[in-house]
């Protein structure tokens, strides 16, 4: 799972888990928030983000919920184009041998995504770019970050 910002797509954070719980999520939710202070979260109806304790982080922050429609992935279309990209430029490329290699391909990839990678929606500037220049944010996380994992 990971934590974009929508302007400029830039990846806040990430976490990788072979399982559907929701502790993964609060630990990227953890990461995201100590970067930036978003007004909203929006996500899919996952049961890791209709969980009563990952609603409960968000709430604790007054920060605005909204949610996909059952079903209707193109209200998340900028996190479904992520993973489209990680999958098709990264994971599918690889023939990951452990779970350890796979999170260290995709953090890599990742930072390469945030810094590198320009985008024709962002006028073919970086994530990186885009965020850190942006006028827009009051809370803003020291830019060029590696996102390890």
């Amino acid at each position: 799972m990971a934590i974009m910002d929508w302007v400029s797509r830039y990846v806040l954070s990430w976490e990788l888990s072979a399982t559907l719980e929701v502790d993964f999520c609060i630990r990227a939710l953890k990461k995201a928030l100590s970067l930036t202070f978003p007004e909203i979260f929006h996500s899919d109806q996952g049961s890791q983000f209709t969980s009563v304790d990952f609603i409960k982080k968000l709430q604790e922050k007054n920060i605005a919920i909204s949610m996909d429609g059952r079903g209707r992935t193109m209200d998340n279309i900028f996190t479904e184009r992520l993973w489209r990209s990680v999958k098709y430029e990264e994971v599918y490329l690889n023939d990951y041998q452990t779970v350890r290699g796979a999170k260290e391909g995709i953090s890599r990839y990742l930072a390469f995504y945030n810094q590198e990678r320009p985008h024709q929606s962002l006028d073919y500037r970086t994530p990186d770019e885009v965020y850190c220049d942006s006028r827009n944010y009051k809370n803003r996380p020291i830019c060029n970050l590696t996102l390890a994992n």
